[in-house]
């Protein structure tokens, strides 16, 4: 079934990956398996990239599907790395520009990840890693799925577990990025800054003083987030005056709480979205 953008689907997903960053499948594929899944719309969100972009527009106008334009960014905000996406965006060359430096900065990561690796006895190589990367910025799942067709782990999940997870032998962090400059960045390309995923870090006071820096909306639907976090979330994200959001956070997986559309983001957030970006743009002119 396809879903159509003047059809009463009810559903949207507003965190969904492709092979422009870390996930499985083409963003002309991604846009398929959302018109498959009956959504009215997807926000493409690869991390620290939007080359998906151009293709996922021309397969969501042939296949019925919108695409909302969007990017997930790493950031840093007291003491916590703090996942950021910027959906609506309109000037993707502004946002484009800055990734620039960040799919260097990723590149040089995934080296001293593979080095680490080296030293502990697992020749896996750049050359492979950059082989899984493809045209996508490099980030720790390729290096992981170079490892697994190397034969030195017996599946996806245990190169996080045993090598490349936060505290594990050849974890390598990111270089920090300030929340209050992703939000701005964010901006200046036309976007709502988001905060991704937060689980209980979104306590109301963090809520407030990330409202202050400018953030525009909390993903509370998300395969992470329990029911009463969900509920409390959401109350939390109204009374600091800020927008809801949620998505699958949608590598490619085919089954489980990831699954595209899994999580029934109600069109309704998408407008209220919508709105406020119109908003802006009628007080910026």
């Amino acid at each position: 079934m396809t879903a159509s953008p003047t059809a009463p689907a009810a559903f949207v997903d507003l965190q969904v990956h492709s092979t422009a960053s870390d996930g499985a499948l083409s963003p002309a594929a991604v846009v398929q398996a959302a018109a498959d899944a009956a959504l009215y719309a997807i926000a493409l969100t690869d991390h620290d990239s939007v080359e998906g972009l151009a293709e996922a527009r021309e397969a969501g106008e042939r296949l019925g599907v919108r695409i909302v334009p969007g990017v997930e960014l790493s950031t840093h905000f007291e003491g916590e790395e703090l996942h950021l996406l910027g959906l609506h965006l309109s000037n993707l060359d502004a946002m484009r520009d800055a990734l620039e430096e960040f799919r260097e900065q990723r590149v040089e990561r995934a080296r001293r990840i593979v080095a680490t690796l080296n030293a502990h006895s697992i020749p896996v190589t750049m050359e492979a890693v950059l082989a899984e990367a493809g045209p996508g910025a490099v980030g720790r799942p390729h290096i992981a799925r170079a490892m697994l067709a190397g034969g030195w782990v017996r599946e996806f999940r245990e190169a996080f577990d045993k090598w490349i997870g936060w505290g594990r032998p050849a974890y390598m962090a990111k270089e920090q990025f300030d929340v209050a400059d992703a939000i701005a960045l964010v901006h200046s390309a036309g976007g709502l800054a988001v905060w991704a995923h937060p689980g209980e870090l979104a306590t109301p006071a963090r809520i407030g003083r990330l409202a202050e820096r400018g953030l525009d909306s909390v993903e509370v639907l998300h395969p992470s987030h329990p029911p009463y976090l969900v509920t409390r979330l959401v109350e939390h994200t109204a009374n600091a005056g800020l927008l809801p959001s949620g998505g699958s956070d949608w590598h490619g997986t085919q089954e489980g709480p990831r699954k595209l559309g899994g999580q029934l983001v109600p069109k309704v957030w998408l407008d209220w979205q919508d709105a406020k970006v119109a908003e802006r743009l009628t007080t910026a002119s």
